[in-house]
This record gives structure tokens, sequence and C-alpha cells, in this order.
């Protein structure tokens, strides 16, 4: 199962300024991408931060959403509120003969699969913004080596990035 982090950053490093910061700060193009890369995976996973922003499951996509609240209940069958630690939600995605998904944050989620050493590639698009403060890639200290695969200017002024997660073996 390969598992591909798949963020928008600032300049400086953030996700949002906010935990309950829209993702509406990336140009149209990083949102081209997210689209392309996710339905092209078919699965996305989320912490509950990060579905309350957006407010709707993701069309086309079944949408894995990390949450503490047990409260929480799946209605739509491409929608699934779950406490499962990482490990097993990759191995009911396994099970269902799915090869990809991608993490789409926030950053406790990023950290929960990186601790893990879960995160296979990581693609980063990087705005021409600055929040000086904010949420960044993960919410504690993450040590991981990476190998630039590719780079490319997306839109007006963002650049992607294509890191392949180096594990020790």
């Amino acid at each position: 199962m390969k598992v591909t982090l798949l963020m928008a950053l600032t300049l400086d490093g953030k996700i949002a300024q906010s935990g309950d910061h829209l993702a509406d700060w990336s140009e149209p193009a990083d949102k081209k991408l997210f689209v392309e890369l996710t339905k092209r995976a078919g699965c996305l996973i989320m912490g509950s931060k990060t579905y309350d922003t957006i407010g709707k499951p993701l069309p086309g996509r079944k949408n894995i959403i990390i949450t503490r609240n047990t409260n929480r209940q799946s209605a739509p069958p491409d929608l699934i509120f779950t406490s499962q630690k990482p490990r097993q939600i990759l191995q009911m995605l396994e099970s269902e003969g799915r090869e990809e998904v991608i993490l789409a944050g926030g950053q406790v989620i990023n950290t929960l699969f990186a601790k893990e050493n879960l995160i296979d590639e990581i693609v980063v698009t990087i705005s021409p913004l600055i929040f000086g403060k904010g949420l960044s890639l993960f919410d504690e200290s993450i040590s991981m080596q990476l190998e630039l695969q590719k780079s490319e200017k997306i839109g007006k002024n963002s650049i992607v990035a294509y890191y392949k997660v180096l594990k020790n073996s």
C-alpha cells in the first residue's frame, strides 16, 4: 500500500494559520492537482478537523476520517469515521484491493502516520505566501530522509515537489 502525504505549504512551511483555517489559500492549479491525485488513488485519509473545514465528503473518492469521537456516524458509503490506528486502516484498505491512499492531513494525522514510518511519498505544493504563525506539516519532532523525485512550477507562482521517503531497512 503506497501512502502519499499531499499538502499545500506556505513558503515558511505552514499548512494553515489555525486548526479551523480553510484551505482556500493555494492556487487553483494546486486544487486541480489535489483532485487529480486523490481521484487516481480513489481514497484519502484525513483528520476530523480537516474534514470539518471541508464540511462534506469529497466526491468520487472514499473519505476516511480519523476521529476520537465515537459518536460520529458514517452516512454516505464513501464516508467512514474511524478511531482505528493507521496500520489497521491501511490493512482494511489493502483487504479491499486498494494499492494507494492519499494522506490529506492535518498535522496530527500526518504525525501519526510518520511516527509509524508509513509514509512512502510526500507531495508538497509550495505557495507564494507567508503566514508567520500557524500549523506545520507535523505536530511533533519527526525525522525523515527524503529524495527529490521531481519538481515543477504549477499555476502562476507555485512549485510542486515530489519526494520519496527513504526508509531504513
